[in-house]
């Protein structure tokens, strides 16, 4: 297992992290521990989760990924084999301490349920899951500024972190859908007021949402900001198991209509194209892309998800592939016609 830096921290993770979104709604806690066994054994010691999953999320269910996590970390008694990065929710869950924001009362609050779920005294990775501002996340396209804004100053979330990492709750600090102007302002802060400097950035990446290269990659490259890539498979998309229509059983896309973000008409042919590429060469579908995550010189971590111990074992092996120069210029080939069809 390849291991990267996470940022500046001194913190090394594995190349491959086990994203844990489904534990708790498609996965029950016997098969969250089975892939935690599975994915440790193949050296993937990352961990990635959130206070508000599993997804969908709700109310009923907020908050038993982690549980299930901390029941397996007691069960066996690991947790200083692995590192774990969590989140405390953005602005818009009413059902999280009466509406979620990003204060200083409510990150410090957040940051003690999500260890007492975890059954740990210490976090190595905390994110904030998503800005406190009105901006492009989610795949929003067409900033819209607005003169009055209820908003959180990052200088009183990042300050709030810093009193989580002086107490030892917390070993690093990091963003999740995040924008170039917010990494560039936590930098800021975290120079000028001696507060702890984000160490990653984890936003979608992946064949048909390449956005985050237009102007964080560059954050990643100069600044040790590097990219915890999430959806690597688009949903699962791009494994092509969703084309013509297809739905399959217990998948996804079949049992949450609310997941859209990489189903639009348009992107449906894109997909089809990649999906080609693999294929023609004798590749997984799946696994080339994550193989193309996986070369990005700007990634840190790479968070695969699973509902199967199949697909975990698939994804995994996509470690083993190494695409040629000739399948890397057919991806940009179809990149450069269509780009970014799902941002």
């Amino acid at each position: 297992m390849q291991r990267r830096a996470l940022g500046r921290t001194g913190i090394d993770v594995s190349l491959l992290c086990l994203g844990t979104m489904t534990f708790g709604e498609q996965n029950s806690e016997a098969d969250a521990h089975q892939q935690l066994d599975r994915a440790l054994d193949a050296g993937i010691d990352f961990i990635d989760t959130a206070e508000m999953y599993p997804v969908p999320p709700n109310g009923e269910t907020q908050g038993r990924t982690e549980e299930y996590i901390g029941s397996w970390l007691a069960a066996r008694g690991n947790r200083d084999q692995v590192k774990i990065a969590t989140k405390v929710t953005g602005p818009g869950m009413d059902y999280l301490r009466g509406g979620s924001r990003l204060t200083r009362e409510q990150i410090i609050a957040a940051c003690d349920d999500n260890l007492r779920r975890l059954g740990t005294d210490y976090i190595d990775l905390y994110q904030l899951h998503w800005p406190d501002r009105k901006t492009n996340f989610f795949g929003k396209l067409g900033y819209q500024p607005t003169e009055e804004e209820d908003m959180t100053p990052l200088e009183e979330s990042l300050s709030a972190l810093g009193e989580l990492v002086t107490a030892g709750k917390i070993r690093a600090v990091g963003l999740s859908n995040e924008t170039p102007w917010g990494v560039m302002q936590c930098l800021n802060l975290a120079e000028r007021l001696n507060l702890p400097r984000v160490a990653s950035v984890q936003n979608p990446y992946n064949l048909v949402n390449r956005s985050f290269e237009v102007g964080l990659a560059e954050f990643a490259h100069r600044e040790d900001v590097g990219l915890l890539a999430y959806s690597p498979l688009a949903f699962g998309t791009l494994s092509g198991k969703y084309l013509d229509g297809a739905r399959p059983e217990g998948a996804r896309l079949t049992l949450f209509e609310r997941f859209q973000r990489y189903n639009a008409e348009p992107a449906q042919h894109v997909i089809a194209c990649y999906v080609d590429i693999a294929r023609r060469h004798g590749l997984d579908p799946a696994q080339m892309a994550l193989a193309f995550v996986n070369t990005r010189p700007f990634l840190t971590s790479n968070i695969i998800g699973a509902t199967t111990m199949t697909q975990l074992e698939s994804n995994i092996k996509s470690l083993e592939v190494e695409l040629s120069e000739e399948v890397l210029a057919e991806i940009e080939m179809i990149h450069n016609t269509a780009p970014n069809p799902c941002p």
